[in-house]
């Protein structure tokens, strides 16, 4: 067989470029193979294009998936110190803020661009537009079938990452590639995604900002908390503490389960003390219910809180009675949304799910079914909470994968 190259990796995101520059440092022949006309596109879009590639606080909190603890190993041979110098390496320069850290260029093309020069300097050669119609394992290495060709390799990397963002090439292709390789998919969801409500206030609340926490319970039962400005949508509710529990959220409707979410409007205020708040706005004589309430709460929240707590918003603020602004503390306070729904992948910052971390082995990220078949970035059923992580878990995990690739490939003749 007349080899490519030593390493095929299949998908040029992030972390098939950080897979593909450490296996071609370590001395091993790569190329890419890219279905879109352009690597990194994913890149571009995050952090709203200023691209937080990473973490100061790290920990295996920070990581989902039916294990989240598989990261541990990955994250010990390259974490969050070794990305701050690979990076520093190719040229970033790093700006800090309460953790999370940016190129100072403020730009995530520098992130793209530096990543691109590497790969160039390395001679590893990308083919866009190849489009994988199969990988197959044969003897001595892998053949890749696509539409410009055929191509062979020793050692098969793959990192087409999961389901999120199909614009920028995350469009689960690469579970399909699984089929001949007896891999178990633990079932993809979006996550870091905006949740749909059921009830009918959320179009007149579109567009409303606040500062909540919010609680998650999947069947009654308490599951996970956050807090941050929410965004309320015509749809639902959408916002970084959303995305953070939303991933809980997608397993849980996927099985069936009843979700819904109880938000704080007032997260620091305890319920007697806002009682006592309300007592007294509620005692001016010369408002209404609804004007004793402006000044504390966004205008388009006012009459939802009142309609819910059975307060007649052009009713005189001091004829409310003690039992319903009772009513109104509990409300703000737990103010609940029944979750009905997710947005789909194309709204997703990335999917929850993956490769079976059971059948991976942890040090290496080599498939325990498939000698030489290697894998990295999002496809594995490893997911991060929003803040760098799951870059952060691209970069690792392409190294640890593209380091043990380049090894595995020096015992094969």
């Amino acid at each position: 067989m007349k080899y490519s190259s030593d390493i095929i990796v299949a998908g040029a995101g992030a972390a098939g470029m950080a897979a593909a520059i450490t296996a071609a440092r370590c001395g091993a022949t790569v190329m890419i193979l890219e279905h879109m006309d352009m690597a990194g596109k994913k890149i571009l879009a995050t952090g709203n294009g200023k691209c937080n590639y990473t973490n100061s606080r790290q920990g295996v909190e920070c990581y989902y998936g039916d294990d989240p603890a598989f990261v541990l190993p990955v994250f010990a041979q390259f974490g969050f110190r070794e990305t701050i110098a690979f990076f520093e390496e190719l040229g970033v320069l790093p700006k800090e803020r309460r953790g999370y850290y940016y190129p100072a260029s403020g730009q995530a093309s520098s992130i793209h661009e530096v990543l691109l020069m590497e790969l160039k300097r390395l001679n590893v050669k990308i083919i866009y537009n190849c489009g994988i119609r199969s990988i197959q394992k044969e003897q001595k290495g892998f053949r890749f079938d696509t539409k410009t060709g055929g191509y062979y390799s020793k050692l098969c990397l793959l990192a087409t990452g999961g389901c999120a963002s199909k614009k920028t090439g995350s469009d689960g292709s690469g579970f399909l590639y699984l089929k001949h390789f007896s891999h178990h998919i633990i079932d993809t969801v979006p996550a870091l995604v905006g949740l749909i409500g059921r009830q009918s206030f959320f179009k007149e609340l579109a567009g409303v900002r606040a500062e909540v926490r919010i609680n998650l319970y999947i069947e009654n039962e308490w599951k996970i908390s956050e807090e941050g400005e929410l965004q309320l949508t015509d749809y639902g509710i959408s916002g970084i503490p959303v995305f953070q529990v939303s991933r809980f959220a997608s397993k849980a409707l996927v099985k069936g389960e009843s979700v819904h979410a109880l938000l704080n409007f007032l997260p620091h205020v305890e319920a007697e003390e806002l009682e006592k708040y309300l007592g007294k706005c509620f005692l001016q004589r010369e408002k209404t219910a609804k004007q004793a309430l402006i000044g504390t709460f966004q205008s388009k929240l006012i009459p939802v809180f009142l309609r819910l707590s059975g307060i007649d918003e052009k009713q005189m603020a001091d004829k409310v009675g003690q039992i319903r602004l009772k009513r109104l503390a509990d409300v703000i306070r737990n103010f609940r949304v029944d979750i009905i729904g997710t947005k789909k992948f194309d709204h997703a910052q990335v999917t929850a799910g993956g490769v079976d971390t059971s059948e991976i082995v942890n040090e290496t990220l080599e498939s325990k079914l498939v000698q030489g078949l290697f894998f990295a970035g999002e496809m594995i059923d490893i997911d991060g909470k929003c803040g760098g992580y799951n870059l952060q878990w691209a970069w690792s995990s392409g190294y640890v994968a593209g380091l043990h690739a380049a090894k595995r490939g020096k015992e094969i003749v």
